[in-house]
């Protein structure tokens, strides 16, 4: 008999497993992949950014999937409280851009070690490649009853928390067990959806193949509901790529998912999007400019704002010859030119699949989760934590916080629940 079975062992699973452990609670962790912390270490370019140092609002904002569900979470286990428990631990972390926190070491080895010495401290047991097959619920009580191998080793347990993750990387085993485990305890499972993912496009552009590689550097991507650009949906500032076979790099990563959403929630089989080229830029600044240089071709001008190749393609875009001096632009052919330089559009059919996402969109419905606790309000001693629930944040940090904090909160809350039976 255990306090508290956690299954999986990934970022939330382990934080889950110590919160578990420090309140005395006797815990199994179960895994099957033969070592922890399989898509933690790759996490972050393999640096493992643990956090984002900001405010509770910024960070709530930077997790369109639900991030208000975490209010309840945050008040007990924050962002300043992952630095502290790492820090607390002898690992020194250093802040980066835009509050991202990593390890000095720049290994996410260095986290998953914390974790794994954190583990062996609290006497928690482990179990690695061992695979759950079923979790054994009482249906007339309400209740968990256990958990089977499929080595059919049974496991009896006042508490089970589901820690497996989503469906990115499947080679870290994140398969989508958890939520067939969930429906058998009558949870709903709000539809998939990839989210940080590349934007797949049948642009001309794209087509043509001419502008592959083409990187962008702090632009405006903007996501609309209409070819009319009636109406922005989202707006995300930053750099992005143009590639074989559509879109990618920050910006349009976390335009994704929002897209994905739009195009089913509206049954629609395009997107309509715009890329302002030079966001910071007024257009008496772009006169001004172009003025000192008014006997300069077009492409020479604009090139000091984006590379050549773009320059090319927005002079073609409007219909003006490549080798236009300003001086020789006409008013209209002035105003086209700006429209196209601040409003390119592009369209995205769809992106690349869940499994080469970076994050799984939907889940099991927060809905039915107790924000306070994590417990499920359908099954007593049933925790949900990590990409399993229906949270989704950008990258930057914001996943990882998510994880760790629902993680946290999980395995106390279970403890707790399992030794007051």
């Amino acid at each position: 008999m255990y306090d508290v079975v956690i299954i999986g062992a990934g970022s939330s699973g382990l934080m889950a497993a110590i919160s578990a452990g420090q309140q005395g609670a006797r815990v199994l962790l179960i895994d099957k992949n033969p070592r922890p912390g399989r898509k933690l270490v790759i996490s972050g370019g393999g640096r493992c950014n643990v956090t984002n140092r900001t405010t509770r609002e910024d960070l709530i904002a930077h997790i369109p999937g639900n991030g208000k569900f975490l209010y309840s979470a945050l008040d007990q286990f924050d962002q300043e409280d992952i630095i502290d428990f790492f820090e607390s631990r002898g690992v020194a972390l250093k802040e980066e851009d835009h509050g991202r926190m990593f390890p000095v070491t720049d290994r996410a080895r260095t986290i998953l070690d914390t974790l794994t010495q954190e583990l062996t401290a609290l006497n928690v047991e482990t179990r690695q490649r061992s695979i759950v097959k079923k979790i054994h619920y009482h249906h007339e009580k309400k209740a968990v009853q256990g958990v089977e191998l499929d080595d059919g080793t049974k496991i009896d347990t006042k508490c089970v928390v589901l820690a497996v993750g989503g469906r990115t990387y499947p080679r870290t085993g994140t398969t989508g067990d958890g939520y067939s485990w969930a429906k058998a305890a009558g949870h709903r499972i709000e539809r998939l959806y990839p989210t940080e993912s590349p934007i797949l496009s049948h642009d001309t552009l794209i087509k043509k193949n001419h502008l592959k590689g083409v990187s962008l550097r702090d632009v405006k991507v903007t996501l609309w509901d209409s070819p009319e650009h009636k109406k922005a949906l989202v707006e995300h500032q930053m750099d992005m790529v143009i590639t074989h076979f559509g879109y990618s790099g920050p910006a349009i990563l976390r335009t994704s998912g929002h897209m994905n959403q739009f195009l089913h929630q509206n049954n629609q089989d395009t997107a309509h999007l715009s890329i302002n080229l030079v966001p910071d830029l007024t257009f008496h600044h772009f006169l001004e400019y172009a003025e000192d240089n008014r006997n300069k071709q077009l492409t020479t001008i604009l090139k000091h704002w984006m590379p050549e190749k773009m320059a090319e393609e927005i002079v073609w875009r409007a219909k003006i010859r490549s080798t236009t001096a300003f001086k020789q632009l006409t008013a209209s052919e002035l105003d086209l030119l700006w429209l196209h330089v601040t409003t390119f559009h592009i369209t995205g059919y769809g992106t690349q699949p869940i499994e080469k996402g970076f994050v799984t969109g939907g889940g099991v419905s927060t809905k039915e989760v107790i924000p306070q606790t994590m417990e499920s309000k359908k099954m007593s001693g049933l925790f949900f934590c990590g990409e399993l629930l229906d949270i989704n944040g950008y990258t930057g940090g914001y996943n990882i916080t998510a994880a760790f904090v629902t993680g946290t909160i999980a395995g106390q809350h279970a403890a707790w629940t399992a030794l007051s039976k």
